[in-house]
């Protein structure tokens, strides 16, 4: 019976993808980017959390294509300067979030903090392409002091104003600036995008203030108060439908990347709080076993985002937008150790292994994607490409990074490619590059060229470094890693021996 159940579920993916390939995907679809801000890879149900509740998000996600092996940077400024340029960091030089960075000049290659007009975002050729465009919420690819970004390589880490600062806001309005801002980079409206990391940064007591910047006054500059404000991801919200609803009739691309549930774990209400606390842990994964008040307070922020997210389905449900708006849900990074956990996998936010590097991720488009599982490993670099060949745009010129996942969307083959990391500063791990090709993952670091190979197939947990094991392995590996770097000039820290 299992045996004919089997053969019944792959006749009727084969026939569904035939379909998607017989209909075609539409170009210039609507888009909408969702993006939460420090989400585990589980920490939501549609991965397999037995313990948040994300109900909208695990439907939506049924009626999706799931990628179980989608991956980002481990720190939110690489992950969005990657993703929004296509680029990978050596050519942005944002290895790490600069304020994060550790240790001396010699031993790092210290981050800039803003993208440079040199370096274009998906924005741009869309917005060529005929799409009204907004940015609504963490933006975080310019600095607090871009002007201070030119003598590079930089001696020490940037540094950013006190928390409640707010001298800097006149300049950043000006044209000078702006040109680093979402306006300036494509978008038609921006609402809450500027430098700061996390929303605490407008109140001088920061994550030990009441608000924490998620509850109103919002005090972000970029975000005009408003009467009926009370709660910063639903206000984001509000703003989504809005404009869609201002453009629906023509392309519209959505930029959501949510500041929430990045630190300050703030309650959404107390309702929802007590469920969590009242709620038994999760043993597998050590959801809920500690930090009771602070997971618990994480887990109604998450319940917050699932819940803004499924207004904006009904919204499109309502006005005939779903069958034509493709939707992306992700996360920039692996959870933070302080609000989540993880017993599956090794490492967190800021860490080079899996619980750093893996992520969420859905795409959803009724009648143009079919719904399943894809395991194939798929990168943030990867989203710019898809974005162009979406809209029909085959004359960018500028060096992307990733490949289009459309060939998945459409149930064509994709050939199997490698993803590289290139991590050169410290935060939580040493300067390092890391190659992920098939099963295996191969990391070497810069300074003390030390050697570490995993077998992610058997070994999710990255706990038997298999490198005098599998020396055939590891030796072939560490050839396409040092090939990938001597081809594209890719610098190192002034302390390391490597010869690339």
């Amino acid at each position: 019976m299992t045996k004919q159940l089997s053969i019944l579920t792959v006749l009727i993916l084969l026939v569904s993808c035939k379909e998607i390939k017989e209909v075609g995907i539409r170009q210039q679809p609507n888009i909408i980017f969702i993006m939460a801000d420090d989400l585990g890879w589980q920490d939501v149900g549609f991965m397999g959390s037995k313990w948040f509740e994300t109900p909208h998000l695990d439907k939506l996600a049924s009626e999706s294509l799931v990628f179980k092996e989608a991956y980002m940077y481990p720190t939110c400024s690489p992950s969005r300067a990657a993703l929004l340029t296509g680029r990978q960091s050596f050519r942005t030089g944002i290895y790490n979030v600069p304020v994060l960075e550790r240790g001396d000049n010699q031993s790092n290659i210290f981050s800039r903090w803003t993208v440079g007009q040199e370096h274009p975002v998906y924005a741009q050729p869309l917005n060529k392409a005929g799409y009204s465009l907004i940015h609504l919420g963490k933006w975080h690819i310019v600095g607090p002091n871009p002007q201070q970004e030119t003598n590079y390589p930089f001696t020490k880490p940037l540094k950013q104003p006190a928390n409640g600062t707010i001298d800097w806001v006149a300049h950043h309005k000006t044209e000078a600036i702006q040109q680093f801002y979402p306006i300036g980079k494509g978008f038609h409206e921006n609402v809450g995008g500027t430098w700061w990391g996390d929303p605490a940064r407008g109140y001088q007591k920061g994550y030990q203030s009441e608000s924490g910047g998620y509850t109103a006054p919002f005090k972000n500059p970029f975000i005009e108060d408003k009467e009926n404000d009370e709660w910063l991801t639903d206000r984001l919200t509000d703003e989504t439908i809005a404009f869609i609803d201002r453009n629906k009739e023509k392309p519209f691309f959505v930029n959501l990347h949510f500041y929430a549930p990045h630190r300050p774990s703030k309650i959404r209400n107390q309702k929802s709080l007590e469920k969590f606390l009242a709620k038994a842990a999760d043993t597998i994964t050590g959801q809920g076993e500690k930090n009771r008040q602070e997971i618990a307070a994480y887990a109604t922020m998450i319940a917050s985002i699932d819940e803004n997210v499924q207004r904006i389905i009904t919204y499109l449900d309502q006005h005939n937008l779903r069958e034509n708006t493709l939707i992306i849900f992700t996360s920039d990074n692996g959870y933070n150790v302080l609000q989540s956990a993880n017993k599956r996998l090794r490492g967190a936010k800021g860490q080079i292994y899996e619980g750093g590097l893996r992520v969420p991720a859905f795409v959803n488009w009724p009648g143009n994607i079919k719904a399943g599982i894809n395991k194939t490993p798929i990168s943030g670099l990867d989203y710019f490409p898809t974005f162009l060949e979406l809209a029909g745009i085959t004359n960018y010129q500028k060096t992307l990074d990733g490949h289009s996942l459309v060939p998945l969307l459409k149930c064509e083959n994709f050939e199997e490619r490698s993803l590289f990391w290139h991590i050169a500063s410290t935060y939580k791990d040493p300067p390092c590059s890391i190659i992920r090709k098939g099963k295996w993952k191969l990391i070497q670091f810069l300074n003390s060229e030390k050697i570490e190979l995993y077998n992610l197939e058997v070994d999710l947990k990255e706990s038997k470094n298999l490198v005098e094991i599998e020396k055939e392995v590891a030796k072939n590996l560490l050839s396409e890693l040092t090939k990938w770097r001597k081809e594209n000039q890719v610098p190192l820290p002034p302390k390391s021996q490597l010869p690339f």
